[in-house]
């Protein structure tokens, strides 16, 4: 075998080893809501199981990565998706620690009913979404459809705000629920920081197929994705459009 054909063999083998690891921290992040919502403390044992796979993927693919820049010495396209996996497990192990941190919580509302529970599910249904999105971004190597995840991202942003000034409200009028109400707040802030995270797997995955870096705040500025990227062919991969 020769060394270009390991070395993309290495590659594919990388790219499911981050996929694999993608799903599991959407599954952590489900169960650890569901516990929330439902109280099913079996739950509990199972995101922790997941937050060590999680780790464990993540030295893996470090590991990985690593061997593949000492013993091939990739360049152009082929560094940026080593250098993009690296950057992108480590987001992927956050938002496994963000999952255990809500499953840490979960004690607190072990028979304690608090008003608008639904806005937790909702969110994470969001949430949850937009990492299995990024991934397949990274997956298709689409980088259109990787920058839009912030207009998502925005949406998660304005649902916590509605959240951390609706418990704040309730709180005033029932300041017993104090405890439960801070953790709630809590749980909808890890959610959001997840967001964040898919949107830096978004960001790196811009950067991996175009070579160039995509500056959310161009959009805060009122700039739009087209002033960004201003043709199809910044959605091509480089080394497609070497070929051409």
């Amino acid at each position: 075998m020769t060394s270009r054909v390991q070395f993309t063999h290495e590659l594919d083998t990388l790219n499911k080893e981050v996929e694999e690891m993608a799903e599991l921290a959407r599954q952590s992040i489900e169960k650890a809501v569901k516990l929330i919502v439902t109280g099913d403390v079996s739950l509990k044992s199972e995101v922790k199981r997941l937050d060590k796979e999680i780790y464990r993927y993540d030295n893996m693919i470090e590991k990985h990565c690593l061997d593949l820049i000492a013993l091939h010495s990739p360049v152009a396209g082929d560094l940026r998706t080593v250098s993009t996996c690296l950057k992108i497990i480590e987001d992927l192990n956050r938002i496994g620690r963000y999952a255990w941190d809500i499953a840490e919580v979960s004690e607190v509302f072990e028979g304690q009913k608090f008003k608008r529970m639904v806005n937790i599910p909702h969110m994470a249904e969001m949430v949850v979404g937009m990492v299995t999105d990024a991934i397949g971004c990274f997956t298709k190597r689409d980088a259109r459809e990787a920058s839009a995840l912030f207009d998502r991202d925005d949406e998660v942003d304005a649902l916590y705000d509605t959240v951390f000034r609706e418990t704040l409200t309730y709180l005033f009028e029932s300041p017993n629920k104090i405890t439960v109400g801070i953790h709630y707040i809590l749980v909808a802030r890890y959610l959001e920081r997840i967001a964040d995270h898919s949107c830096n797997i978004g960001e790196r995955v811009v950067y991996m197929v175009t070579g160039e870096r995509f500056d959310p705040m161009t959009r805060k500025n009122g700039l739009n994705k087209a002033n960004v990227f201003s043709s199809e062919e910044d959605f091509i991969p480089r080394h497609e459009l070497d070929e051409k």
